[in-house]
């Protein structure tokens, strides 16, 4: 087994998750099997019940693991799926260690960070790399992101440093590359790159016995050579392993940067990986990759899409959503616009409060060619999700419901269609005389962590005419993630459906409400579980696909052609030949997009932060 080591200075989200994930990509494109691995030195067990504010969206892997959202990074750029032990922080490394103090594993020592916890956490990484990437084959590479930054007495990462400073050794020096990722900033005041804070950060690490094998310096504009020589004859690295990363349009672009600057060829012979860079005939994924980076530059028109959210001060809040919205919006050829509002600012006691805010928000609302109303917890801000669904159900915006969003859709319904006017959710009100919206029998109100229904799940669709299961492919079942306490309540479904509200989709045992769609609608769907968290940039998910598709005014085109994407979208991994107007008009927008340049004139995308 082959690790890579992927380390930050100066300053925290300077963006080794994408770096990691993209170093990756470029190993994985020559036919390398590529794991990965992410440290978060923070004591909590895992991301369950942080704060979205804290560090963005929890993320939810197959096996129902709330992790770092930068796992969302690799699956998406990987295209693999993670476990829950691909997430390692200090909570859960010293509950592994004090269970086997208390069962009498050390046999009276003491217990101590060095050798205990160290080694501990080589035994963890050893284990989780080893593990079958997605069930299958072992992977040949694993990819290991340590969070936190060197130094600036960040001293939580302490002890990972140290187990990996044994580490290399343990594993051997061929088996082993550290990849360094720190900032160059640029002053204003001079305009001129500085050095200096890679220099302090790399020595630092040098101290704590780690020496970096390539050095990546992110920037503004990209490096250049006077301070590459700078960092190469400091920082112990010959300039071939000093690696510019400057903002780009796109994190798309992030592989490419790396791969032409030798970033796979040096990979693969400082781990003397069995590849030859000559011979290799496996280029077609980075040709798509670049296809993809390039179609993203090009497109002229827009759609504007409003997210009713309650997080939205933090955009890592909503990271999956966005990504999965983007992935669709490249599929319609079209430009995302999207704004985000506070559902608390569409309620009607916000006119007393700030009237400016209320107003504005209706006018995007008011404006938006789709409205998507995403996963939530807790009262604050339920009412303007409600009113959102209100909106977009009788005005016929094309809609996504998406956890809550799905709850809200059943909860306005019930109020103005049924005239229960106190419908409700018993997570609002417990006490309400119809509960449309019920607590799970297994849910344990008295604990928070992991009580949830977490994780991959089969549903049913019960009819075949459906849009969503079109846009599935016509599968019979599809299996999706979930996290949610509360669901619709099964014996409100009859009425429900008698006015038009349509639930397709149903768990196995046909009690739980998965699925919903509206008679007379052209696209007015809710989904329980979160489909973003499997939507990838080459394979988008079927829900926002069908979202964009309806908000582009494509859906009835699209479905002529079997529900299936343009061939002339070769970078989208579903595909293939046919005819159609769909086809027709991605045509005529290539036809309009070749005058433009190859992205420059756009705004360039910073790639730092933890779901860049």
């Amino acid at each position: 087994m082959k690790y890579v080591l992927v380390t930050g200075g100066v300053i925290s989200g300077v963006g080794k998750g994408i770096i990691a994930s993209s170093l990756g990509t470029i190993l994985k494109s020559h036919g390398i099997r590529v794991t990965s691995i992410k440290i978060d030195p923070y004591i909590n067990i895992d991301a369950g019940t942080f704060s979205p504010y804290e560090h963005g969206e929890v993320f939810v892997l197959d096996d129902g693991g709330e992790v770092d959202l930068d796992l969302g990074n690799y699956e998406r750029f990987l295209d693999v799926t993670l476990t829950r032990d691909n997430n390692i922080t200090t909570g859960k490394i010293y509950e592994q260690v004090i269970r086997k103090e208390r069962k009498g594993d050390f046999l009276g020592k003491t217990v101590q960070v060095v050798p205990h916890i160290t080694n501990a956490i080589q035994d963890w990484v050893t284990q989780v790399a080893e593990t079958p990437v997605d069930g299958k084959e072992k992977a040949d590479v694993c990819i290991i992101e340590l969070g936190g930054t060197i130094g600036l007495g960040d001293i939580e990462s302490m002890p990972f440093v140290e187990a990996f400073r044994q580490f290399q050794f343990r594993v051997k020096k061929e088996n082993f590359c550290c990849v360094h990722v720190s900032l160059i900033p640029e002053p204003k005041t001079t305009g001129e790159q500085k050095s200096k804070p890679t220099q302090s950060s790399v020595r630092e690490l040098r101290g704590l016995g780690l020496s970096p094998d390539i050095i990546v310096c992110r920037s503004v504009t990209p490096l250049a050579e006077s301070i590459r020589d700078k960092i190469s004859l400091f920082c112990h690295v010959d300039p071939q392993q000093v690696y510019s990363v400057p903002d780009v349009t796109s994190i798309y672009r992030v592989p490419l940067l790396l791969q032409d600057q030798g970033a796979d060829s040096y990979l693969i012979k400082r781990l003397k990986l069995p590849v030859s860079i000559k011979t290799d005939k496996s280029p077609y994924l980075m040709s798509r990759w670049k296809e993809l980076a390039n179609r993203h530059d090009r497109l002229l028109k827009e759609v504007t899409i409003v997210l009713v959210g309650k997080y939205t001060e933090l955009p890592d809040s909503y990271a999956s959503v966005i990504k999965a919205l983007q992935h669709a919006a490249l599929v319609v050829n079209h430009r995302l616009d999207l704004i985000c509002i506070e559902a608390a600012d569409l309620e009607p006691e916000t006119i007393n409060t700030n009237p400016q805010r209320y107003h504005e928000a209706w006018r995007e609302v008011v404006g938006a060619n789709g409205i998507i109303v995403p996963g939530g917890f807790g009262v604050r801000g339920t009412e303007g999700k409600i009113l959102a669904c209100q909106w977009a159900r009788t005005k016929k915006v094309p809609f996504l419901g998406v956890c809550l969003g799905l709850q809200c859709a059943v909860i306005e319904f019930s109020r103005n269609v049924l005239k229960w006017e106190d419908a409700n959710s018993t997570e609002l009100n417990e006490t309400t005389k119809h509960p449309v919206v019920i607590d799970m029998p297994e849910h344990n109100t008295g604990q928070m962590g992991g009580t949830m229904r977490l994780g991959k799940r089969k549903t049913l669709f019960k009819t075949s005419k459906s849009v969503i299961r079109k846009l599935y492919h016509n599968a019979e079942f599809v299996e999706e993630r979930h996290r949610h306490r509360y669901e619709v309540n099964p014996s409100v479904v009859e009425q429900l459906e008698e006015k038009g509200m349509k639930f397709v989709g149903r768990s196995e045992d046909g009690e739980r409400m998965e699925i919903m769609e509206m008679e007379g609608h052209p696209f007015y769907v809710g989904v329980q579980y979160h489909p973003e968290y499997i939507s990838r940039p080459m394979k988008p998910s079927a829900p926002y696909l069908g979202l964009l598709l309806a908000s582009c005014n494509k859906l009835a085109s699209y479905a002529s052609r079997g529900f299936r994407p343009s061939p002339r979208m070769s970078f989208c991994e579903e595909s293939d030949d046919g005819d159609g107007d769909f086809e027709e008009e991605v045509r005529d927008e290539n036809a309009a997009t070749s005058r433009v340049t190859d992205g420059n004139d756009q705004t360039p995308e910073k790639i730092g932060g933890s779901s860049a």
